[in-house]
């Protein structure tokens, strides 16, 4: 479940289409990249990139979580602003996402989960798991120094974020998979 959530969109008036019109802001999860809609709470306003708690406790700008929604569901403006927010995100876990790489194994015989990224092939994986059976790396910028022609990791991540909340792969390393009940639709 995700503690933390920043805002893509924010609509004071809410959403045309909402039978009670209330502010309402499109969030992204901090943790897992879920994509939620939420009620916020009346005569607040909120900025776009704004960490927002979600948790269980007291909330001071959220009056309630609406659902998780689906990267169709967005507005517009959520869809310009994700890429965006997704790399702030990515940028302050700098610390989570180089230990995925040095981490990171076979998901099959064929398939290691650092090709699941955009721009990563065999030769790359091969260069990366050289580099880190050396000595773990230590920031995107150790990465790239290290591993030559690695296009920035920091965006290979967020167009696979990307991938992944528009449902367009099988595998999933950072996203939440859909529901059960989401994908039978």
């Amino acid at each position: 479940m995700e503690e933390y959530a920043r805002v893509i969109d924010f609509l004071p008036e809410g959403k045309a289409s909402d039978r009670q019109r209330e502010p309402t802001a499109q969030l992204i999860g901090e943790k897992y990249f879920t994509l939620l809609e939420v009620a916020m709470k009346r005569g607040v306003s909120c900025y776009l990139g704004q960490r927002l708690y979600i948790g269980k406790g007291a909330r001071e700008h959220v009056e309630k979580i609406k659902g998780r929604i689906e990267f169709s569901d967005l507005t517009a403006a959520a869809r310009s602003e994700l890429p965006l927010v997704t790399r702030q995100i990515i940028n302050d876990r700098e610390a989570e996402f180089v230990n995925m790489f040095n981490k990171a194994g076979p998901i099959s015989i064929r398939l290691h989960q650092l090709e699941l990224l955009p721009g990563i092939g065999k030769k790359h994986l091969k260069e990366i798991l050289d580099a880190r059976g050396e000595k773990p790396f230590e920031s995107f910028k150790d990465m790239q120094s290290r591993v030559s022609l690695l296009p920035d990791p920091a965006n290979l991540i967020a167009t696979r974020v990307a991938e992944e909340l528009q449902g367009a792969t099988k595998n999933y390393l950072f996203v939440r998979p859909p529901s059960r009940h989401q994908e039978q639709r």
